[in-house]
């Protein structure tokens, strides 16, 4: 097969396996029973004042993980731990990353080191059943309200406020309700590959997974997508990939009963480089066997639980006029990875007004594994203002805001950009100008970040041309054809 087929082959071939339905799905061996796994005499299972059953991954799965030299510390609620990393001097400004499903704080494992040495306060939560939280071992312990509520309580128990926010994928749904609903907590919000819907109540969104304690043998839907990601996107023009939302029903149902699923193989498959063979090994390391893994088995499910819950929460971002950022992963496939989504933050937030919004090349879903030392950089850069010539907390509309016209300066002068993308196999240029706009005085494009202008559009390269002279045709002397 030619090779420029084969790895789109793979991928449509992927899809198809994700849209078959439950009662289609092979299963190895025949007997599900005989493949499902019940807690052994050697997990030690504990057991809150309340009833809730639980385990701990033991201390020993965490010894020794590329990258993370981090010490864990504890929250008690509700009988259970809830557990966090803690980096940074401890009266520094306080940055709060949440996570996402099926990962845990080890993807902030880039991150964490630059903003602790900008002397930020950065605290990186294991959501409830992940990381080095404990873990209910009945999927009904997991609530979508429940996540949000320890959050809440998390927040207090540590004292936190003018919390500088960071959320990705399911930590976007729990981070900005709460955040919503307590704006006067947060002095800054940044989103990457996430949202916040808001679903009418009553609304089955998904159908349910049936039978969830069953294990069966679904082939991994993963396995042929290469290490490697190739392209879903052209710009915000999706190429390859799902065309709607229904295929999260097959994630649910696969999540949830597959034997084969495991949290490295969702991570390595959405993300844009390959993972070494010692970073998957973190991400699998909170769960030793099954017993461990109802909390990343159940939070696709709970999708169903969302309407009616969020109303409040968007109406509290739509009135938050603090900072606001969206860093967005330019190649995720899934419903997360439009420039639709991401926009509708920028046009419903108004802090978002202003600010260096970015979509970032060779980044996947999971953008802080594939970027995070990138994405951290800009958060500092944020957090300090330095971005379209404001201060923090300042609103600024747009680059003429910064750049407005000066009587002393030639009227004709203007500033103008080249951006230069390859397209559909060819190499192509925008060429975009200040005409009418500003007059390009002295000093206005040192305030411009070039390279959030660049990562924001996409493009390949940027060049300034300029500032320029506009001369009409009659003042120009044209040379003789």
């Amino acid at each position: 097969m030619n090779r420029n087929l084969l790895f789109p082959t793979l991928i449509l071939l992927t899809l198809l396996a994700m849209s078959c339905k439950d009662e289609d799905l092979p299963i190895e061996p025949e007997n599900p029973e005989e493949v499902e796994e019940v807690p052994s005499s050697t997990v030690d299972t504990l057991i809150t004042s309340s009833g809730v059953q639980f385990v701990r991954t033991p201390d020993s799965q965490f010894e020794n993980l590329s990258d993370w030299p981090y010490p864990y510390q504890y929250v008690e609620i509700d009988g259970l731990r809830q557990a966090y990393a803690e980096s940074g001097p401890a009266d520094g400004d306080v940055v709060l990353l949440l996570h996402g499903q099926p990962s845990w704080s080890y993807l902030y494992r880039k991150m964490i080191p630059v903003l602790a040495d900008a002397g930020y306060r950065v605290i990186a939560m294991d959501h409830l059943g992940m990381g080095r939280s404990d873990k209910p071992i009945d999927i009904a312990a997991y609530s979508y309200l429940g996540h949000n509520d320890r959050l809440e309580q998390f927040i207090i128990e540590l004292g936190l406020s003018d919390i500088n926010l960071f959320v990705q994928d399911w930590g976007s749904l729990i981070g900005l309700r709460v955040a919503g609903l307590n704006p006067d907590g947060f002095a800054t919000i940044s989103v990457g590959n996430g949202m916040l819907p808001v679903i009418p109540a009553g609304t089955e969104v998904f159908p349910t997974v049936q039978d969830p304690d069953s294990v069966i043998g679904i082939p991994s839907i993963y396995a042929a997508i290469p290490a490697q990601q190739i392209p879903f996107y052209d710009g915000c023009t999706r190429i390859l990939g799902p065309e709607d939302e229904s295929f999260f029903g097959d994630w649910m149902t696969y999540a949830m009963k597959s034997s084969s699923f495991h949290a490295s193989e969702t991570v390595e498959a959405m993300t844009w480089f390959d993972l070494p063979d010692a970073v998957e090994a973190a991400y699998d390391a909170p769960f030793p066997s099954r017993t461990y893994m109802a909390g990343i088995r159940t939070f696709p499910s709970l999708i169903n639980e969302v309407p009616g819950t969020t109303q409040d929460a968007w109406v509290g971002l739509q009135n938050y006029q603090k900072p606001f950022l969206t860093i967005w992963a330019n190649n995720d496939p899934g419903n997360l990875g439009s420039c639709e989504l991401q926009q509708s933050f920028i046009d419903n937030v108004p802090g978002a007004a202003g600010k260096p919004h970015a979509r970032l090349p060779e980044a996947s879903h999971f953008l802080q594994d594939d970027q995070g030392e990138e994405i951290a950089r800009r958060l500092v850069e944020f957090y300090r203002g330095n971005y379209m010539g404001g201060n923090f907390g300042e609103e600024v509309d747009s680059v003429e805001e910064t750049c407005e016209s000066d009587p002393n300066e030639d009227p004709r002068q203007y500033c103008e950009f080249l951006l230069a993308y390859q397209r559909n196999g060819a190499l192509t240029a925008e060429v975009w100008g200040t005409q009418g706009l500003s007059n390009c005085p002295s000093g206005c494009l040192d305030e411009v970040d070039l390279d959030a202008v660049q990562s924001e559009n996409g493009a390949l390269v940027i060049s300034l041309n300029g500032p320029r002279i506009w001369l009409p045709m009659g003042d120009a002397e044209l040379p003789e054809l």
